[in-house]
């Protein structure tokens, strides 16, 4: 197994939330296919050195028929020197269907955190979405409840009970992504969740990182809990099955 295959983003539409890795997910798979595309529904950094090329389009579906190198980015606008616009959920369902490529979706923002959990207003997960992976970095075990290392620690602390400012504990990082509040949130019916634990970047961490997987498996259905160093050679470093 690899991790195209670990995380079921070989067909389909694949989006992914949380933080600690979700560009650097994104690139991986899609230079790991021999097609892809690579779009957001929120705003997305300037990507273009990670894609074959970029094109700006108010339509991605016409789009399609222009590209010539893989993997493809889509994006709705420039919205500044350093990030694209994404699009509308319902656009992207319209572009999962009509594409017969693997279709890869940032669908929420967390600002380089290592931990995240939503706000009101995310995620912003297209209906059609066959896979979703909520995203975690091992890394944030240990490290306070706070914004250096936490996008919305507020939200996170509610969802898990760690005061702000507490130390994170493995459970408390399970508990965010199988949470309903968490990376659970939101999902469409019919798609499969498989978490990922990203930055495990040595045996320490894939310690910790399997004691992670193995409180989510706990705490909600799902098939498997990946770990992998999105930044390697070889990312996939294990699968948790359930």
């Amino acid at each position: 197994m690899d991790i195209v295959e670990a995380l079921a983003a070989d067909a389909g539409l694949t989006c992914v939330v949380g933080a600690g890795g979700k560009k650097t997910t994104l690139y991986t798979l899609a230079n790991r296919l021999s097609r892809a595309i690579v779009t957001a529904t929120v705003r997305i950094p300037i990507f273009d050195p990670e894609v074959g090329e970029v094109l700006v389009t108010d339509d991605p579906v016409a789009a399609l028929e222009t590209a010539h190198d893989w993997p493809l980015g889509l994006v709705a606008a420039r919205e500044r020197e350093d990030r694209y616009q994404g699009y509308d959920p319902t656009v992207v369902d319209q572009l999962a269907t009509a594409a017969d490529v693997p279709v890869l979706v940032k669908a929420d923002g967390a600002r380089t955190r290592l931990l995240k959990a939503p706000n009101d207003r995310e995620p912003q997960l297209p209906k059609t979405a066959d896979t979703v992976v909520p995203i975690a970095s091992a890394r944030v075990v240990g490290k306070p409840l706070t914004e250096t290392h936490v996008h919305r620690p507020e939200r996170v602390a509610g969802v898990t009970g760690t005061a702000l400012g507490e130390e994170l504990s493995v459970e408390a990082v399970a508990t965010v992504l199988a949470s309903d509040h968490g990376g659970m949130k939101a999902i469409p019916e019919g798609a499969t969740v498989i978490p990922l634990i990203n930055m495990v970047d040595d045996a320490a961490l894939e310690t910790v990182g399997r004691e992670i997987a193995a409180e989510v498996l706990a705490r909600t259905s799902v098939p498997r809990v990946v770990l992998a160093q999105m930044t390697s050679d070889s990312p996939l470093v294990a699968t948790v099955e359930r």
